[in-house]
């Protein structure tokens, strides 16, 4: 039966990565720019967008070993920036299409189990709340993490975007030390942002997470 929850865990958590990626694909395609389009990226099939160590493994050590924290990724999409429209905000917008996405499945999923208790009367329905708070749960967590101003996280870019030219070498700092500062965050911070997704979480459902 852990097996089975595991298995449940990782394929919440690699789809939701998936529509985060597809999501800023089809942006930049709004705003003109056909890359992730024509590389066929605009795609739910987990294959074109899986990265064997950010999607399966890296998240799959995570859980088995429980140290409490879930993080992974998939092929990041292509995307050309001189070919958006917008020159100004247009990478912005590509950026934080993937987070709302995120932030749009959490809303779903969540009222669904604060308004609609009609759908957890079965017998299969406390499987299901278990299934539908972990959908809520990681996207969250997808979305929030991701918001970071971290690069290369979303968050870089909409920061990088309202950055005034005084701080280029503010700009420049993140991106030299970029994977020292992620990983020291994911590692001693990390823990910061859980009550702050377990605080958002319950306002969405109404009842605190696990």
């Amino acid at each position: 039966m852990e097996i089975i929850f595991f298995i449940f865990i990782i394929l919440i958590f690699l789809f939701s990565i998936i529509i985060h990626e597809v999501s800023h694909g089809a942006m930049a395609d709004y705003l003109g720019d056909p890359t992730a389009k024509n590389e066929g990226r605009l795609t739910l099939n987990p294959i074109d967008h899986l990265d064997p160590i950010g999607s399966i493994l890296v998240p799959l050590i995570l859980i088995i070993s429980r140290v409490g924290i879930i993080f992974g990724w998939a092929k990041p999409v292509p995307v050309n920036p001189f070919n958006l429209r917008d020159k100004v905000y247009g990478q912005a917008k590509v950026a934080i299409a993937g987070p709302l996405a995120n932030i749009l499945i959490a809303l779903i999923f969540g009222i669904a189990l604060r308004f609609l208790p009609f759908l957890f009367s079965a017998r299969i329905g406390e499987n299901l709340i278990i299934i539908f708070s972990y959908i809520v749960w990681i996207n969250l967590l997808l979305a929030i993490f991701n918001l970071l101003p971290i690069p290369p996280l979303d968050g870089s870019h909409i920061l990088f975007t309202f950055l005034p030219k005084q701080f280029d070498g503010l700009k420049t700092f993140l991106i030299q030390y970029q994977l020292f500062i992620l990983l020291f965050f994911i590692f001693f911070c990390f823990g910061l942002v859980i009550p702050l997704i377990n605080w958002i979480f319950s306002l969405i459902v109404g009842i605190p997470f696990f």
